[in-house]
């Protein structure tokens, strides 16, 4: 499985990423060593969207907090950057593509991403991932 990941991104070009904590959704709690992930710089902090792919190099789930009843799971992760990316796509580009039954890699990313607008973790199908390889 792959995973894409929306976060603030200090520097774009960096050739390697780690991130702490983040909040996870649709099945990105499940990230590990190994796996390709797909990183957004996230809109929110000032970022433009798809910036680079990587390979994670470590995983570890944050411990859950015993006062709280709730709660989103959350991974801190260290990306090693294998491309960066060679084309823009982020909210401007995903944004018309909000009918959600239609099964493009599009709409996959705009309802993870960009219905709940908080940065987070992923998990993407293949067929998302396989579009994304475009724009390396």
């Amino acid at each position: 499985m792959a995973f894409a990941i929306k976060a603030e991104v200090k520097d774009p070009r960096a050739q390697a990423f780690s991130f702490a904590a983040q909040k996870t959704m649709y099945g990105g709690k499940h990230v590990a060593e190994g796996d390709t992930v797909f990183v957004f710089a996230s809109e929110n902090e000032g970022g433009q969207g798809l910036v680079a792919r990587g390979i994670v190099t470590s995983s570890e789930a944050t411990p859950r907090r015993p006062d709280l009843e709730r709660q989103t799971p959350r991974v801190s992760v260290s990306i090693r950057s294998t491309a960066l990316a060679a084309r823009r796509l982020g909210r401007d580009e995903l944004k018309r593509f909000k009918d959600w039954g239609d099964g493009r890699p599009e709409t996959e990313l705009n309802f993870k991403f960009y219905r709940q607008a908080t940065d987070k973790i992923v998990g993407i199908s293949d067929e998302t991932a396989a579009f994304l390889e475009r724009f390396f």
